[in-house]
């Protein structure tokens, strides 16, 4: 198979076919001079002149008709024999979605109704039951420290059993629910989570520094295979930086689609006989989701949290491009453009061509 050459939207795999299009120009001036003899020999038959001139123009425009149609079919048909391919656009819709979900004690607050962590869940089992069936999803618990608590897998019960498996804990580490989330999408991507997370390495320093050198960048939100949804209040209090977690994740080119949940103005929690000021930190979040060229969406509500993942269901539809053959739609044209040549010819001057 040769290499594809580009024309404008179209593609042809057998481009040296299209040399047979090089008579057509040919063909064109061939039918003027044979036009204008035409017209010359009838204008030396006596009478004829007179009657020519008194002819309509439709019906000197129509005489054409029948030839050209043969024409563009002829060419239609050349350009066939090349195997044409059009670029066409197909929705798709990310291979692997990771679900981190804060589960700090914070989320026990009732600013959403009932609190911000039963509505969150009841959420994320809306948007985990709008996926397609063949997108793999994995679900990230966040808390002091993050873990995984399903491995991606498009089995729909699992996903639902874990996200009722969740539990809050103390503490707030976004960065490193972002550094897990993209170590388990990129297996392979050399994530130094020890180090990352955790502050210490397995490995020794010149083997990661030779792994930051080699790895290559890629621009911000171009994986269109995998991505990261983070829903939290976005108050972080542990581990690393989420924004520098966040500048990881966009030099993979992954987009993390960031959830904030809970009123700006906070509520107060008390639990254990200690009071505190909860608040939506949606300042974090929003870089987060600038950082990866992902989107921000706040919820105050139950029923507006739903509408958000319903609606960052569709946006999470993608489009991708697919080179496909159409050389039976420039058969089928060529074919109709000269059984139409013939037909017309045969209606207005009883001949064919």
């Amino acid at each position: 198979m040769s290499v594809l050459e580009q024309a404008g939207g179209i593609t042809v795999l057998w481009p040296s076919m299209l040399w047979l299009l090089t008579p057509v120009p040919l063909l064109i001036v061939a039918y003027a001079w044979l036009s204008a003899r035409r017209r010359r020999a009838h204008a030396r038959l006596s009478g004829l002149l007179i009657a020519s001139a008194s002819g309509s123009v439709g019906a000197s425009l129509r005489r054409h008709v029948p030839p050209l149609l043969f024409l563009v079919g002829l060419c239609a048909l050349i350009a066939a024999a090349s195997r044409p391919q059009a670029l066409v656009m197909l929705p798709s819709m990310y291979k692997t979605v990771i679900l981190a979900l804060d589960t700090s004690g914070s989320m026990r607050a009732t600013d959403v109704e009932p609190n911000r962590l039963d509505a969150a869940q009841k959420a994320a089992r809306t948007f985990i039951e709008a996926q397609q069936r063949h997108t793999r999803i994995g679900i990230v618990s966040i808390a002091g420290t993050a873990s995984v608590v399903q491995s991606p897998t498009s089995n729909r019960e699992d996903l639902i059993q874990a996200m009722e498996r969740v539990q809050l804990q103390r503490g707030t580490a976004l960065g490193s629910g972002i550094y897990i989330s993209l170590a388990t999408l990129l297996p392979d991507a050399g994530i130094d989570l020890e180090h990352l997370v955790y502050g210490r390495s397995a490995r020794y320093w010149w083997d990661s520094e030779r792994t930051a050198k080699d790895r290559k960048r890629v621009p911000p939100g171009s994986n269109r295979s995998v991505a990261i949804v983070l829903l939290s209040d976005g108050e972080n209090t542990h581990g690393p930086d989420p924004l520098e977690a966040a500048k990881l994740a966009a030099e993979h080119g992954v987009r993390v689609y960031t959830v904030g949940i809970g009123s700006a103005e906070g509520t107060t929690l008390g639990f254990s006989g200690w009071s505190m000021r909860v608040r939506l930190d949606e300042a974090t979040l929003r870089k987060i989701a600038a950082t990866t060229h992902g989107e921000y969406y706040a919820a105050a509500s139950a029923p507006q949290l739903k509408k958000i993942y319903e609606h960052l269901s569709a946006r999470m539809v993608i489009e991708r491009r697919r080179a496909t053959e159409v050389t039976a739609l420039f058969v089928g044209l060529g074919a109709l453009l000269l059984v139409s040549s013939a037909l017309f010819s045969l209606l207005w001057f009883n001949r064919v061509l």
